[in-house]
């Protein structure tokens, strides 16, 4: 299994998920604004490149980890971004916890170009990420939903389809704030 998988955003939950990737038996493209942290996921065997469209353009499956809604939409839909490099056909899953609307921004935007999108914020923190067990709430076509579950299921032990774009990130405001 060397499915091509795209990473960007390799922070404090970004790094230990993509090298759970690779110990899965992916081989990943990544980026990260932070040199030092692409650098310790490339010594791990990963390929780096410079920019969030390189990675979109060398993977069919492209992982966002970000730290907010403004960042999600600056390095998914911005120059230079994971949408700019992306193929009809390929899916951006963004893992980022940001705002519902956002999801749906981005959503309607990877569909004009006819690129899948799951919006698929992760509850659990920083251990959780490290041992691959966290719980992902996920938001966006069932047929899409259902073709990256063994790659979800890389990270998560708890993997639910939530409802339509957005979903994810509304289940997620939903359980922070129980």
């Amino acid at each position: 299994m060397a499915e091509q998988i795209g990473f960007v955003g390799l922070g404090i939950m970004g790094k230990p998920m993509a090298r759970n990737l690779l110990k899965a038996g992916y081989s990943l493209t990544v980026y990260d604004i932070v040199g030092s942290n692409q650098e310790e996921v490339v010594t791990d065997g990963a390929t780096g490149v410079s920019s969030s469209k390189e990675v979109a353009a060398a993977s069919e499956t492209i992982i966002t980890m970000l730290p907010d809604s403004a960042d999600s939409e600056k390095v998914i839909l911005g120059p230079d971004g994971v949408l700019e490099g992306a193929r009809s056909g390929s899916v951006i899953i963004d893992m980022s916890s940001i705002a519902p609307g956002s999801s749906q921004k981005i959503a309607a935007a990877c569909e004009a170009q006819g690129v899948n999108f799951l919006d698929a914020p992760v509850s659990g923190g920083e251990p959780k990420a490290i041992d691959g067990t966290l719980a992902i709430m996920v938001g966006g076509k069932q047929d899409v939903f259902e073709r990256y579950g063994d790659l979800l299921a890389v990270l998560g032990g708890s993997i639910v389809l939530c409802g339509d774009y957005g979903a994810g990130n509304t289940t997620k405001l939903a359980n922070q704030i129980v």
